[in-house]
């Protein structure tokens, strides 16, 4: 039982998740920022069985048309999911009770983009934003809504309203020193779909999937693939050179070696039973190098 339901949210696939938890910690132990141990812990119980729901849908939904068999009876598997999705939203409404209605916001559209990632007329994952989306609601929003719980009131955003009037204080500074400290996560997560696009697009175009390699065509999209990856390393000299981090960071650059290895592989062929682990291997190099530099940057500085 246990092991089908491993399966069904393949848990393997939750890198995504995890990496950019432990990329935020790292960041506020860089920040030297104790942490509020219990909305920390209701945020990742939210976070983490939230993004199994998502897989859950997507496994129930895909295996309507596709040859893959389902886990469970359908009834069984229906009910899992809601199930998950139930505790995952009671648990999101304790931290917004514990926090503010910027928190109820941005984790009710997280909620709102799992859920129509592929339910709904057109699911995200048929049309060519679900790289971007799915690098800005993994790789900014969890790193944001983990610190916006953590830092002092007003560090990030401040919402307010008074006789009658709402108003919002947005700290542009921090905010963009999140962005381009996020810009690895948001990279990696997008370039995993991105390979997936690439890899499976002559199956999508026979069941009208149009994702962007359709659009852009295969060469462009191989490209792109690997001009995001050389972005992160771009973005994070920037960081140290404007002084939002200590020159410690620059230690992710040592990663550029097995990435580029990785992504030589995958300019030769893009084939998903061969090349497409690739980018699942960039994302856990990336994602480890970044994180072990922003403990370094806590710890030495």
């Amino acid at each position: 039982m246990l092991k089908r339901y491993l399966s069904f949210v393949e848990i393997q696939t939750k890198i995504t998740s995890l990496f950019a938890f432990a990329m935020s910690l790292a960041y506020l132990l860089y920040l030297n920022q104790p942490l509020d141990w219990m909305r920390t812990g209701i945020f990742f119980a939210s976070m983490f069985l939230f993004d199994l729901t998502t897989t859950g849908i997507n496994n129930y939904i895909d295996t309507r048309t596709n040859d893959q068999v389902l886990q469970f009876k359908r009834p069984v598997a229906k009910t899992i999911i809601f199930i998950m999705l139930a505790i995952s939203i009671g648990l999101g409404l304790w931290l917004v009770v514990l926090t503010d209605i910027v928190v109820l916001g941005v984790g009710g559209l997280c909620f709102i983009c799992g859920v129509f990632y592929t339910f709904g007329p057109v699911p995200i994952s048929r049309i060519p934003l679900g790289e971007v989306l799915s690098g800005v609601f993994y790789g900014l929003l969890i790193p944001f809504l983990l610190l916006y719980i953590n830092l002092p009131a007003g560090s990030l955003l401040a919402f307010g309203i008074s006789g009658g009037v709402a108003s919002l204080e947005v700290a542009l500074l921090p905010l963009l020193i999140l962005g381009l400290i996020s810009w690895a996560p948001m990279v990696c997560t997008a370039n995993i779909m991105l390979a997936n696009n690439i890899c499976d697009l002559e199956k999508d175009i026979l069941v009208n999937r149009h994702t962007l390699p359709y659009y852009i065509g295969k060469r462009r999209a191989v490209t792109l693939y690997s001009f995001l990856y050389y972005s992160v390393y771009v973005v994070a000299i920037m960081l140290v050179i404007l002084n939002f981090l200590p020159p410690w960071y620059l230690l992710l650059l040592v990663t550029l070696v097995p990435v580029e290895m990785n992504l030589r592989i995958f300019r030769k062929k893009q084939e998903k039973a061969l090349t497409f682990i690739t980018s699942i291997r960039n994302y856990i190099f990336l994602m480890a190098g970044q994180c072990i530099a922003l403990l370094l940057c806590g710890v030495l500085t």
